[in-house]
């Protein structure tokens, strides 16, 4: 009697790949929100899929359930919540009106929305086809979700200080470019992989992280906005000052 070779099973891991659906689900509700002018519930989405985007790697690692199915989706997800949600969003609040002043302007609106867009596709092109070749302790050029960031940041803190978007759009304007360019650009930027979440750690760390969430919580749309703008600049910023150090060590 023959026996038949057993068969293997195709399949996805199902764990970590309903935190990657999650989080672009929230990129999902970000776009339909600001559509519907919500902007303050988009921003927050947004903020919600880039916490559940940091979850879904993580997960996969400590169930050992990685997968090349996985990579792909999470970037399907990380273009959807990190680059089309967040130029939709400030292109609703403020980009938009751009076209009230002249119809050339209104398209300089809707070109700065797609360059952050393309960025964010290009960087995510880039980082998949270089994840073996770099140091994973740093990334070149800024990561989508911390560009997401700022975007994201910025629309929540002007919508909670009640700013018409139409009175800062050439601010807006920039800052969308700005944060387009840092993704594509090469600048290091710390990726915080190299922390080990599972070992022991000294407890004045454990301080910090609660002192942490407790300064976010007194006003969370100004110090998340701080916090990525920070973060965004810092690369320019070490590149400058190594620059500079090699140059009077000459």
């Amino acid at each position: 009697m023959d026996i038949k070779p057993n068969k293997r099973r195709r399949g996805i891991y199902l764990l970590p790949n309903l935190f990657t659906t999650a989080a672009l689900f929230s990129g999902f509700y970000a776009i339909v929100a600001a559509i519907h002018g919500k902007f303050e519930a988009a921003a927050i989405a947004i903020f919600i899929g880039m916490i559940l985007d940091g979850l879904d790697g993580r997960v996969a690692r400590m169930t050992n359930t990685q997968s090349d199915f996985g990579t792909e989706y999470d970037s399907l997800s990380d273009l959807i919540c990190f680059g089309l949600a967040p130029a939709l969003l400030v292109y609703q609040w403020s980009l938009s009106s751009l076209i009230e002043i002249t119809n050339f302007l209104g398209k300089l609106g809707w070109l700065a929305a797609f360059i952050y867009t393309a960025c964010t596709a290009l960087r995510l092109a880039r980082f998949n086809t270089q994840v073996d070749k770099v140091d994973k302790a740093y990334f070149q050029g800024l990561a989508s979700p911390a560009a997401a960031g700022v975007l994201a940041g910025f629309v929540w803190l002007g919508t909670d200080y009640q700013i018409d978007g139409a009175n800062i759009v050439w601010l807006t304007w920039l800052v969308t470019i700005f944060s387009g360019l840092l993704m594509v650009s090469k600048f290091r930027y710390r990726s915080f992989k190299d922390l080990d979440f599972k070992g022991k750690v000294p407890f004045v760390k454990i301080l910090a992280i609660m002192m942490l969430f407790a300064l976010i919580s007194i006003n969370p749309p100004q110090i998340l906005f701080l916090i990525f703008l920070i973060y965004a600049i810092s690369g320019p910023v070490m590149t400058l000052v190594q620059l500079h150090s090699i140059y009077r060590n000459r």
